[in-house]
């Protein structure tokens, strides 16, 4: 036993002694391992903001935003929007976001009704006016609103079509709210589907694409994608034009099939991650495929955007920015959100970056022990009276300058947007965080 403290005092002395030791400095240059890490993708530095015009189509006042905008026939490029927005009125949708449920679908406006789904997963037709006309519950009767998701909405000549995370897409009548009918897919069923010329497309699991009837819900043809389980709730929704369907997976795959045959053209994988960033193991597509002329924009979670050809799916430009919302483009550009939560303008012929503009990422640290409060999410953007609006869940409406980048007005959204801003009519409206659907002209 003596033996045991004789060594402990020894050890106890040798410990104190190197202590005492003086740190021996390493001559030469201190870098970051996460600007090494980037470094070895190749990646240039971010070039300096730079002031471009941006070419704008001049704004229309439109008068529904009746589906996603993935698809050129269904976006309204550039809306009429004041100046200047004051709130004229809110009110509730239903149930807001909790810990275990969240709302993920975008509002739609279409023959003066707001269509909106609630955390709980109720459908609500509310009138321009702000009074609540109908509800519809997705949630199947020997099950519960927390078990899944709701999913998202389009609205196709008085019909809307719901998908939920129960596996359905449902068509109910715009105006009273009652089932016309439901189709069950299998597979949980996130994403807003597209709808267009009787066929109504939507991706379930994440891995399965499908064309639906739109007069009565029958199966036209399905194509299988390969899944993935690190995704993102909320699938992107199908962008269509004339000839194409394009869908995307949760395997960060891209793909372009003849819309209404169904015949596979081409696939292309969206790879490429922003090393040292803990997102980057998501490879999810969250930049959602955007149809625009001849030309595909889709972007990761993790790092990637890309320019597709349409037509062949061959690679035009890539840039090393992921993309966390649906890409917006516009004149001679596109805008996105980044996986770094900066506002970013691409010129869109080669992908070179314009400018990057930080957006609200964490909430300010309040307890030492803690290295960050919760994050914010930013929505959008929407390009709208002549600025593009970013709905953010920190309790603001932020415009900004196309061509510069530069911050123009914010707007108070009580309770934090949780859904991207539309616009129809003059008037915009987002969902906030506690289940209100807000009005501003």
């Amino acid at each position: 036993m003596q033996a045991k403290f004789i060594w402990a005092g020894v050890i106890a002395t040798g410990v104190l002694a190197g202590c005492a030791d003086r740190e021996i400095i390493l001559p030469g240059e201190r870098l970051g391992v996460r600007e090494i890490l980037q470094d070895s993708d190749g990646a240039a530095a971010a070039p300096e903001n730079t002031t471009l015009a941006a070419n704008l189509p001049s704004a229309t006042a439109n008068s529904s935003w009746a589906q996603s905008h993935v698809s050129p026939w269904a976006r309204t490029t550039h809306a009429a929007l004041s100046d200047q927005l004051t709130q004229v009125w809110s009110t509730s949708i239903g149930q807001g976001d909790s810990r275990r449920a969240r709302i993920i679908t975008d509002p739609v406006v279409a023959d003066g009704r707001i269509f909106t789904v609630d955390s709980a997963g109720r459908v609500a037709a509310t009138s321009t006016g702000g009074e609540s006309l109908w509800s519809y519950s997705l949630v199947p009767l020997r099950d519960d609103a927390s078990q899944a998701l709701a999913g998202g909405l389009a609205y196709d000549d008085g019909r809307l079509y719901v998908t939920s995370g129960f596996g359905t897409l449902t068509a109910l009548d715009a105006a009273t709210g009652s089932e016309i009918w439901t189709q069950r897919l299998q597979a949980t069923a996130t994403g807003a589907p597209t709808v267009y010329r009787g066929l109504v497309y939507v991706v379930a699991g994440d891995s399965t694409a499908w064309a639906i009837e739109a007069e009565d819900g029958r199966v036209r043809w399905q194509s299988d994608g390969l899944g993935d389980v690190g995704n993102v709730a909320g699938a992107a929704p199908p962008a269509v034009n004339d000839t194409h369907v394009v869908f995307s997976f949760g395997s960060g795959a891209v793909q372009g099939a003849f819309r209404q045959g169904g015949l596979r053209l081409w696939s292309a994988d969206i790879v490429g991650t922003r090393r040292g960033f803990a997102i980057a193991l998501v490879d999810d597509i969250t930049g959602y495929p955007v149809i625009d002329g001849n030309t595909v924009y889709a972007g990761n979670h993790s790092g990637s955007v890309v320019a597709l050809n349409v037509n062949s799916g061959e690679r035009i430009w890539t840039a090393q920015q992921g993309a966390l919302d649906p890409i917006w483009p516009a004149g001679n550009s596109v805008y996105f959100i980044s996986d770094l939560n900066e506002l970013v303008r691409l010129d869109a012929t080669d992908g070179r970056q314009i400018w990057a503009v930080d957006l609200p990422g964490y909430e300010p640290v309040r307890r030492p022990q803690r290295r960050r409060d919760s994050a914010f999410a930013n929505h959008g953007p929407i390009l709208a009276g002549g600025r593009l609006v970013v709905a953010s869940s920190d309790g603001f409406l932020r415009s900004f300058d196309p061509a510069s980048g530069d911050l123009i007005s914010q707007t108070e959204i009580r309770g934090g947007a949780t859904t991207r801003p539309v616009v129809a009519n003059g008037t915009l409206y987002v969902v906030s965080t506690n289940g209100v659907l807000h009005a501003y002209r």
